[in-house]
C-alpha cells in the first residue's frame, strides 16, 4: 500500500476560475481534426490533445500556449508508461473520487464540472487523465527511490540524540483487507448491493483468526493478510479510517478498483524500536520535502525517461 499524489491536483489547481475562464475559440480548437504531432515510443500525441491540454492550461490561468502544452504531454506519456511498467497506478475509482472532491471543492457537482469543462474545450476524460497521472507518478517516484533513503545506523542514533536519546514512538497496526470482489463487467450495476453487503457484514466480523472462515460465508469474498504497518506508512485513503477502528473492530468501507473494501485491525499497539524510529524519520523528511517542494528524485527519474526514449516529432 502507498500513499498517492491527490493532494497535489488540488493545490495545483487551487486558484482556477472554471466558470469565468471558459472561451468558444479554446473549444473550437480543441474539437478541431486531429494530426499527429509527436510519438513518444508508441504512444500518439495529437494536434487535439495538444488543443485540450493548452485550454487546460488556460484555465488553470498559466502561460506557455502549445509548446507548454507539447511538452507536459511527452512528459506524461513518458511517466504513464512507466506507471504501468512498474504496476503503481491508482484506480479509476479514485480518479473518479478525486474529480468528486475537485468539482466539491469548487462547488459544482461532476456533472456541472463534467460541462464547464467541456465547453472550454478540455473534456472529462483528459482531465481525469491528468488526475491519474498526478496521483499515480509519486508512488512511482516512492517504489523507485523508498529503498535508497534508508537511514544508516549512525544516522538513526544521530537522530535519537539530537531528540535527547530518545527513540520516537508511533502506533502499530496489523492489518487484515477484507475484499467484497466486484468483477469489472459488474462494476457500477452492483456496487452498491456490494457496499450493503460489506457494511452489513462488519458487525459480524469475528476477528482475523477466523477471518477466513468467516469470508466462507458470502459469495466472492477475499481475505488478505497485510501485516505489520506502522501509521506512518498508512495510505491517504485509509487513515482516517483505521485511526478511527479501533482494537479488534474494522474500519468503514472504500470502493476500489477491487471491490468494496474494508480493513480489520488484528492488533494496535505502540512501539519504539530501530524499525520503527527508522520510518517515523523518513516520513519526517518526506514531509519536509513535500513542504520544499517538488521531490528532486520525480525529475531525476523524468530525465531519465526522456533519455531512454523515442520522441518523433512530426
Amino acid at each position: 500500500m502507498m500513499m498517492g499524489g491527490k493532494n497535489s491536483i488540488v493545490r495545483m489547481l487551487s486558484a482556477l476560475a472554471l466558470a469565468g475562464a471558459l472561451s468558444v475559440t479554446a473549444g473550437t480548437a480543441a474539437r478541431a481534426a486531429s494530426a499527429v504531432k509527436v510519438i513518444v515510443n508508441n504512444t500518439v500525441i495529437t494536434s487535439g490533445d495538444i488543443a485540450k491540454r493548452a485550454a487546460f492550461l488556460r484555465l488553470q490561468r498559466q502561460g506557455g500556449g502549445a509548446a507548454e502544452a507539447k511538452q507536459q504531454l511527452v512528459d506524461e506519456a513518458l511517466k504513464r508508461a512507466e506507471i504501468a511498467r512498474v504496476q503503481q497506478s491508482v484506480s479509476t475509482a479514485d480518479v473518479d473520487a478525486a474529480f468528486a472532491r475537485f468539482a466539491a471543492g469548487n462547488k459544482l457537482s461532476p456533472e456541472q464540472l463534467g460541462k464547464i469543462l467541456e465547453q472550454a474545450g478540455v473534456g472529462v476524460d483528459h482531465f481525469k487523465q491528468y488526475i491519474a497521472v498526478q496521483m499515480s507518478w509519486p508512488r512511482v517516484v516512492n517504489f523507485r527511490y523508498g529503498s535508497a533513503n534508508r537511514l544508516s545506523g549512525g544516522d538513526l542514533v544521530k537522530r535519537m540524540m539530537e531528540d535527547g536519546g530518545n527513540k520516537p514512538v508511533t502506533t502499530e497496526y496489523f492489518l487484515q483487507q477484507v475484499i467484497f470482489v466486484i468483477p469489472e463487467s459488474k462494476r457500477g450495476k452492483i456496487t452498491a448491493k456490494r457496499q450493503a453487503e460489506a457494511n452489513a457484514s462488519r458487525s459480524e466480523f469475528p476477528g482475523c483468526d477466523t477471518s477466513k472462515a468467516f469470508a466462507a460465508n458470502y459469495r466472492d469474498v477475499s481475505i488478505r493478510n497485510l501485516g505489520r504497518v506502522l501509521a506512518q506508512q498508512l495510505p491517504d485513503d485509509w487513515k482516517p479510517l483505521v485511526e478511527k477502528a479501533g482494537d479488534g473492530t474494522t474500519t468503514g468501507t472504500r470502493v476500489t478498483e477491487k471491490g468494496v473494501e474494508y480493513l480489520a485491525i488484528c492488533k494496535k499497539r505502540q512501539v519504539n524500536d530501530d524499525t520503527a524510529a527508522e520510518i517515523v524519520f523518513r516520513a519526517e523528511d518526506l514531509g519536509k520535502k513535500k513542504a520544499g517542494g517538488e521531490d528532486p528524485n520525480s525529475e531525476r527519474y523524468l530525465e531519465e525517461l526522456r533519455a531512454k526514449a523515442q520522441i518523433v516529432n512530426k
